[in-house]
């Protein structure tokens, strides 16, 4: 699936809290700090490329000290796991503090349930499924566009964050299409890599069971190093024997 990107290179929920109001709010409830003043706050962001032209970033510096924040909609080995652990012991208490991290909580939690929506109907409606599609990235990206419509609609009536979403409407929406893009591009990835890491595992284990080595499956299952060698063993053997 390929991701296109020529012009929006910021996710929704960059835009959202590079505006000063916002970004101070969350830092106010981050830290549990009553700053009012949003001049107290210098955005140090930094622009340039990143892996596919994805920027889900923010830096900024307050009372001389320097705070980085990133979002992730899917696991990253380059965050601590204990960063999660935090959040997910005070990320009740955090939305609660902060409205307009609750109300971008809110948001994306709407565009994923209908997108989901869009994709079961569509689904159901035609003879062949998304997920069947050589080439689905056009159908893809009028659902996502959709559904995010309908999310900033919803958000607008229930008033939340009613004046970021009628100011940035046709932003958010072209936005959030490659963003919503970009994360299903990565599932898809991961997907395909687990597939054939399940294919070069039952193909490996074929090979050593048809010359009766049983005992090197047994011993790889629970031997990741031994695993590993056989299967620098089994990639020899196909290089010598194509």
């Amino acid at each position: 699936m390929q991701i296109e990107n020529k012009k929006y290179k910021d996710t929704v929920f960059r835009m959202l809290f590079n505006n000063k109001l916002y970004l101070l709010d969350l830092y106010n409830a981050i830290n549990k700090t009553n700053y009012t003043n949003p001049d107290d706050l210098m955005i140090t962001t930094l622009s340039g490329e990143t892996f596919l032209k994805m920027k889900n970033d923010l830096s900024f510096v307050i009372d001389f000290e320097l705070n980085i924040f990133e979002h992730q909609s899917t696991p990253s080995p380059n965050i601590p796991l204990r960063d999660l652990y935090y959040l997910a012991a005070n990320l009740k208490d955090l939305m609660e503090a902060c409205k307009a991290l609750k109300g971008y909580s809110i948001f994306v939690t709407k565009v994923r349930k209908y997108i989901k929506e869009a994709e079961a109907e569509y689904n159901s409606s035609h003879a062949i499924s998304l997920n069947l599609m050589a080439d689905n990235k056009d159908i893809m990206k009028t659902l996502i566009a959709k559904a995010i419509e309908k999310s900033i609609d919803e958000c607008i009536q229930e008033d939340i964050l009613k004046d970021f979403f009628t100011d940035y409407r046709k932003e958010i929406i072209e936005v959030g299409v490659h963003e919503y893009s970009f994360e299903r591009h990565m599932q898809i990835v991961k997907d395909e890599s687990f597939d054939n890491g399940v294919q070069e595992t039952t193909a490996l284990f074929s090979w050593l069971k048809a010359n009766g080595r049983q005992d090197d499956i047994l011993k790889a299952i629970d031997d990741p190093d031994y695993l590993a060698k056989l299967f620098k063993e089994y990639e020899d053997y196909k290089k010598e024997n194509p």
